[in-house]
Protein backbone atom coordinates (compact mmCIF):
# COMPACT_ATOMS: atom_id res chain seq x y z
CA UNK A 1 0.00 0.00 0.00
CA UNK A 2 2.70 2.09 0.76
CA UNK A 3 4.57 1.71 -2.54
CA UNK A 4 1.26 2.36 -4.62
CA UNK A 5 0.65 5.55 -2.53
CA UNK A 6 3.93 6.39 -3.44
CA UNK A 7 3.88 5.34 -7.16
CA UNK A 8 0.60 7.65 -7.22
CA UNK A 9 2.61 11.05 -5.89
CA UNK A 10 5.24 10.60 -8.48
CA UNK A 11 2.90 9.67 -11.08
CA UNK A 12 0.72 13.22 -10.11
CA UNK A 13 3.69 15.20 -10.13
CA UNK A 14 4.78 13.75 -13.35
CA UNK A 15 1.47 14.73 -14.90
CA UNK A 16 1.23 17.87 -13.24
CA UNK A 17 4.71 18.87 -14.90
CA UNK A 18 3.39 17.38 -18.10
CA UNK A 19 0.36 20.12 -17.91
CA UNK A 20 2.90 22.71 -16.76
CA UNK A 21 4.47 22.39 -19.68
CA UNK A 22 1.19 22.38 -21.65
CA UNK A 23 0.51 26.04 -20.23
CA UNK A 24 3.74 27.12 -21.10
CA UNK A 25 3.71 25.72 -24.47
CA UNK A 26 -0.16 27.32 -25.20
CA UNK A 27 0.70 31.08 -24.21
CA UNK A 28 4.17 30.65 -26.21
CA UNK A 29 2.10 29.63 -29.07
CA UNK A 30 -1.01 32.11 -28.81
CA UNK A 31 1.59 35.13 -28.32
CA UNK A 32 3.95 33.44 -31.46
CA UNK A 33 0.37 33.48 -33.67
CA UNK A 34 0.21 37.95 -32.70
CA UNK A 35 3.45 38.31 -33.58
CA UNK A 36 3.68 36.65 -37.20
CA UNK A 37 1.07 39.61 -38.09
CA UNK A 38 4.49 42.13 -37.97
CA UNK A 39 6.63 39.77 -39.24
CA UNK A 40 7.32 35.70 -39.68
CA UNK A 41 10.92 36.60 -38.48
CA UNK A 42 9.67 38.36 -35.37
CA UNK A 43 7.58 35.58 -34.52
CA UNK A 44 10.70 32.92 -35.10
CA UNK A 45 13.06 34.96 -32.99
CA UNK A 46 10.31 34.96 -30.02
CA UNK A 47 9.83 31.05 -30.20
CA UNK A 48 13.89 30.27 -30.26
CA UNK A 49 13.98 33.21 -26.95
CA UNK A 50 11.29 31.56 -25.32
CA UNK A 51 13.04 27.91 -26.04
CA UNK A 52 16.33 29.64 -24.36
CA UNK A 53 14.50 30.96 -21.58
CA UNK A 54 12.53 27.61 -21.51
CA UNK A 55 15.45 25.61 -20.96
CA UNK A 56 17.11 28.38 -17.93
CA UNK A 57 13.90 28.97 -16.30
CA UNK A 58 12.30 25.25 -16.32
CA UNK A 59 14.09 22.54 -17.51
CA UNK A 60 17.41 23.37 -15.92
CA UNK A 61 15.65 23.73 -12.31
CA UNK A 62 13.87 20.55 -12.53
CA UNK A 63 16.95 18.82 -13.50
CA UNK A 64 18.88 20.08 -10.39
CA UNK A 65 16.41 19.16 -8.67
CA UNK A 66 15.61 15.81 -9.45
CA UNK A 67 19.10 14.79 -9.59
CA UNK A 68 20.44 16.02 -6.17
CA UNK A 69 20.82 13.49 -3.58
CA UNK A 70 18.07 12.61 -0.68
CA UNK A 71 17.59 11.09 2.16
CA UNK A 72 16.03 7.86 2.75
CA UNK A 73 13.81 7.35 5.31
CA UNK A 74 12.13 4.20 6.09
CA UNK A 75 9.61 4.22 9.05
CA UNK A 76 9.99 0.54 9.62
CA UNK A 77 13.36 1.07 10.92
CA UNK A 78 14.36 2.57 14.68
CA UNK A 79 15.12 6.23 15.29
CA UNK A 80 19.28 4.63 15.68
CA UNK A 81 18.60 2.76 12.61
CA UNK A 82 17.50 5.44 10.87
CA UNK A 83 20.49 7.46 11.55
CA UNK A 84 22.86 4.77 10.90
CA UNK A 85 21.20 4.22 7.60
CA UNK A 86 21.87 8.09 6.90
CA UNK A 87 24.88 8.65 8.39
CA UNK A 88 26.34 9.33 4.84
CA UNK A 89 23.87 11.76 3.68
CA UNK A 90 23.81 13.37 7.60
CA UNK A 91 27.84 13.89 7.26
CA UNK A 92 27.28 15.23 3.79
CA UNK A 93 25.06 18.70 5.02
CA UNK A 94 27.26 18.66 8.01
CA UNK A 95 29.99 19.55 5.84
CA UNK A 96 27.94 21.58 3.68
CA UNK A 97 27.03 23.78 7.07
CA UNK A 98 30.11 24.05 8.19
CA UNK A 99 31.30 26.21 5.25
CA UNK A 100 28.14 28.14 5.69
CA UNK A 101 28.49 31.79 7.04
CA UNK A 102 25.07 31.83 8.46
CA UNK A 103 25.55 29.01 10.85
CA UNK A 104 26.48 30.18 14.18
CA UNK A 105 30.16 29.03 15.37
CA UNK A 106 29.37 27.33 18.44
CA UNK A 107 26.91 25.28 16.42
CA UNK A 108 29.44 24.29 14.17
CA UNK A 109 31.70 23.44 16.88
CA UNK A 110 28.87 21.21 18.56
CA UNK A 111 28.41 19.46 14.30
CA UNK A 112 32.34 19.05 14.19
CA UNK A 113 32.12 16.99 17.60
CA UNK A 114 29.07 14.48 16.30
CA UNK A 115 30.58 13.69 13.43
CA UNK A 116 31.56 10.52 14.67
CA UNK A 117 28.23 9.29 15.59
CA UNK A 118 25.27 9.15 14.01
CA UNK A 119 22.47 9.52 16.20
CA UNK A 120 24.20 12.58 18.24
CA UNK A 121 25.28 14.15 14.70
CA UNK A 122 21.35 13.63 13.89
CA UNK A 123 20.05 15.56 16.82
CA UNK A 124 23.25 18.42 16.63
CA UNK A 125 21.56 18.74 13.04
CA UNK A 126 17.55 18.79 13.81
CA UNK A 127 18.80 21.49 16.73
CA UNK A 128 20.61 23.02 14.10
CA UNK A 129 17.74 23.16 11.72
CA UNK A 130 15.40 25.24 14.36
CA UNK A 131 17.97 27.42 15.57
CA UNK A 132 19.38 28.79 11.78
CA UNK A 133 18.41 27.00 8.77
CA UNK A 134 15.22 27.22 9.05
CA UNK A 135 15.71 31.23 9.52
CA UNK A 136 18.03 31.13 6.34
CA UNK A 137 15.52 29.01 4.01
CA UNK A 138 12.45 31.51 5.09
CA UNK A 139 14.89 34.29 4.36
CA UNK A 140 15.01 32.06 0.45
CA UNK A 141 11.01 31.68 0.75
CA UNK A 142 9.76 34.93 1.67
CA UNK A 143 12.24 36.93 -1.02
CA UNK A 144 10.35 34.42 -3.84
CA UNK A 145 7.21 35.21 -2.66
CA UNK A 146 7.89 39.02 -2.77
CA UNK A 147 8.79 38.65 -6.21
CA UNK A 148 5.36 36.95 -6.80
CA UNK A 149 3.88 39.63 -5.05
CA UNK A 150 5.12 41.88 -6.87
CA UNK A 151 5.28 40.46 -10.57
CA UNK A 152 1.34 38.96 -10.45
CA UNK A 153 0.09 42.69 -8.68
CA UNK A 154 1.58 44.46 -11.55
CA UNK A 155 0.34 41.79 -13.95
CA UNK A 156 -2.66 42.25 -15.27
CA UNK A 157 -3.03 38.92 -17.55
CA UNK A 158 -3.98 35.44 -15.97
CA UNK A 159 -1.99 33.27 -18.09
CA UNK A 160 1.33 35.63 -17.34
CA UNK A 161 0.98 35.63 -13.87
CA UNK A 162 0.52 31.68 -14.09
CA UNK A 163 3.80 31.39 -15.93
CA UNK A 164 5.23 33.96 -13.27
CA UNK A 165 3.89 32.23 -10.34
CA UNK A 166 5.68 28.60 -12.08
CA UNK A 167 8.91 29.77 -12.79
CA UNK A 168 9.38 31.59 -9.59
CA UNK A 169 8.21 28.64 -7.30
CA UNK A 170 10.29 26.57 -9.47
CA UNK A 171 13.39 28.55 -8.75
CA UNK A 172 12.30 28.82 -5.22
CA UNK A 173 12.52 25.13 -4.96
CA UNK A 174 16.15 24.91 -6.83
CA UNK A 175 17.50 27.60 -4.24
CA UNK A 176 16.39 25.99 -1.03
CA UNK A 177 17.58 22.68 -2.39
CA UNK A 178 20.84 24.19 -3.31
CA UNK A 179 21.02 25.30 0.21
CA UNK A 180 20.61 22.38 1.89
CA UNK A 181 22.60 20.16 -0.74
CA UNK A 182 19.81 17.63 -0.86
CA UNK A 183 16.58 17.22 -2.44
CA UNK A 184 13.30 15.64 -1.04
CA UNK A 185 11.64 12.30 -1.81
CA UNK A 186 10.09 11.59 -5.22
CA UNK A 187 7.04 11.29 -3.74
CA UNK A 188 7.25 14.01 -2.34
CA UNK A 189 8.71 16.07 -5.14
CA UNK A 190 5.35 14.80 -7.43
CA UNK A 191 3.44 16.60 -3.67
CA UNK A 192 5.37 19.58 -4.64
CA UNK A 193 4.66 19.70 -8.86
CA UNK A 194 1.15 19.54 -7.77
CA UNK A 195 1.26 22.69 -5.35
CA UNK A 196 3.09 24.18 -8.21
CA UNK A 197 0.60 23.27 -10.37
CA UNK A 198 -2.34 24.12 -8.75
CA UNK A 199 -0.75 27.40 -7.37
CA UNK A 200 -0.21 28.37 -11.22
CA UNK A 201 -3.61 27.41 -11.85
CA UNK A 202 -5.20 29.61 -8.89
CA UNK A 203 -2.68 32.71 -10.63
CA UNK A 204 -4.21 32.34 -13.61
CA UNK A 205 -8.17 32.52 -11.92
CA UNK A 206 -7.25 35.14 -9.72
CA UNK A 207 -7.37 37.96 -12.51
CA UNK A 208 -10.34 39.27 -11.60
CA UNK A 209 -10.45 38.96 -8.06
CA UNK A 210 -11.00 42.06 -6.08
CA UNK A 211 -9.26 43.04 -2.96
CA UNK A 212 -12.84 42.88 -1.10
CA UNK A 213 -13.14 39.55 -1.83
CA UNK A 214 -9.99 38.40 0.18
CA UNK A 215 -10.36 40.87 3.25
CA UNK A 216 -14.01 41.49 3.28
CA UNK A 217 -13.44 44.04 5.58
CA UNK A 218 -16.13 46.54 5.89
CA UNK A 219 -12.88 49.84 5.81
CA UNK A 220 -11.39 47.65 2.89
CA UNK A 221 -14.52 47.13 1.32
CA UNK A 222 -15.03 50.97 1.06
CA UNK A 223 -11.70 51.80 -0.33
CA UNK A 224 -12.69 49.02 -3.16
CA UNK A 225 -15.45 51.06 -4.31
CA UNK A 226 -13.09 54.58 -4.83
CA UNK A 227 -12.66 54.35 -8.78
CA UNK A 228 -9.16 55.58 -8.80
CA UNK A 229 -8.34 52.70 -6.22
CA UNK A 230 -10.73 50.03 -7.36
CA UNK A 231 -7.85 48.80 -10.24
CA UNK A 232 -4.86 48.97 -7.32
CA UNK A 233 -6.82 46.95 -4.84
CA UNK A 234 -7.63 44.83 -7.46
CA UNK A 235 -3.79 44.10 -8.61
CA UNK A 236 -3.54 43.81 -4.75
CA UNK A 237 -6.04 41.13 -4.41
CA UNK A 238 -4.13 39.09 -7.38
CA UNK A 239 -0.56 39.84 -5.69
CA UNK A 240 -1.60 39.09 -2.03
CA UNK A 241 -3.42 35.49 -3.12
CA UNK A 242 -0.55 34.27 -5.56
CA UNK A 243 2.24 35.39 -2.58
CA UNK A 244 0.70 33.28 -0.01
CA UNK A 245 0.20 30.68 -1.89
CA UNK A 246 4.13 30.53 -2.89
CA UNK A 247 4.81 31.10 0.55
CA UNK A 248 2.60 27.47 1.50
CA UNK A 249 4.69 26.24 -1.44
CA UNK A 250 8.43 27.62 0.06
CA UNK A 251 7.03 25.90 3.54
CA UNK A 252 6.10 22.65 2.30
CA UNK A 253 9.18 22.02 0.50
CA UNK A 254 11.23 23.14 3.60
CA UNK A 255 9.68 20.94 5.71
CA UNK A 256 10.29 17.56 3.23
CA UNK A 257 13.58 18.50 3.20
CA UNK A 258 13.80 17.83 6.90
CA UNK A 259 11.21 15.60 7.48
CA UNK A 260 13.35 12.97 8.29
CA UNK A 261 15.44 14.92 10.88
CA UNK A 262 12.41 16.33 12.32
CA UNK A 263 9.87 12.99 13.11
CA UNK A 264 7.25 15.23 10.75
CA UNK A 265 4.37 13.06 8.82
CA UNK A 266 3.22 14.24 5.30
CA UNK A 267 0.19 15.36 6.93
CA UNK A 268 1.64 17.45 9.91
CA UNK A 269 3.70 19.12 6.97
CA UNK A 270 0.40 20.04 4.99
CA UNK A 271 -1.56 20.86 7.76
CA UNK A 272 1.42 23.12 9.58
CA UNK A 273 2.38 24.99 5.98
CA UNK A 274 -0.67 27.15 5.71
CA UNK A 275 -0.80 28.03 8.82
CA UNK A 276 3.34 29.30 9.01
CA UNK A 277 2.36 30.72 5.68
CA UNK A 278 0.14 32.96 7.19
CA UNK A 279 2.98 34.35 9.85
CA UNK A 280 5.15 34.84 7.25
CA UNK A 281 2.67 36.76 4.89
CA UNK A 282 2.79 40.16 6.42
CA UNK A 283 6.27 40.26 6.10
CA UNK A 284 6.38 39.60 2.24
CA UNK A 285 3.90 42.29 2.12
CA UNK A 286 5.67 44.72 3.98
CA UNK A 287 9.46 44.40 2.52
CA UNK A 288 7.07 44.38 -0.57
CA UNK A 289 5.54 47.84 0.04
CA UNK A 290 8.69 49.60 0.99
CA UNK A 291 10.74 48.13 -2.54
CA UNK A 292 7.88 49.90 -4.46
CA UNK A 293 9.20 53.53 -4.21
CA UNK A 294 12.70 52.24 -5.13
CA UNK A 295 11.53 49.84 -7.92
CA UNK A 296 9.68 53.23 -9.29
CA UNK A 297 13.32 55.24 -8.43
CA UNK A 298 15.20 52.88 -10.41
CA UNK A 299 12.65 53.07 -13.74
CA UNK A 300 12.37 56.77 -13.50
CA UNK A 301 16.25 56.70 -13.40
CA UNK A 302 16.59 55.16 -16.37
CA UNK A 303 14.07 56.94 -18.42
CA UNK A 304 15.51 59.98 -17.19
Amino acid sequence: MNKLKKSFWITLGIVAIFFLVLIVLSSVLQLGEKLRQIHVYVEYTFYGVSGILFIILFIRPLFLVVFSPTFSMDSLFSEEENANKNYSMYKKVTRNLLEEEFIEDESKALLTNALSKPLELKTELSKVFDSSIKKELNKIIVSHAESIFMTTAISQNGRLDAIAVLTINLRLIKELVIKCGFRPTYPALGRLSFNIFTSAIIAESLEDMKFSELFPQSSINALGEIPLLKAVTGSLAQGSGNALLSLRVGIICRNYLFMNLKGLTKREIKRMAFAEAVTLFPKVIGESIKKVPKRFKQLFGKIF
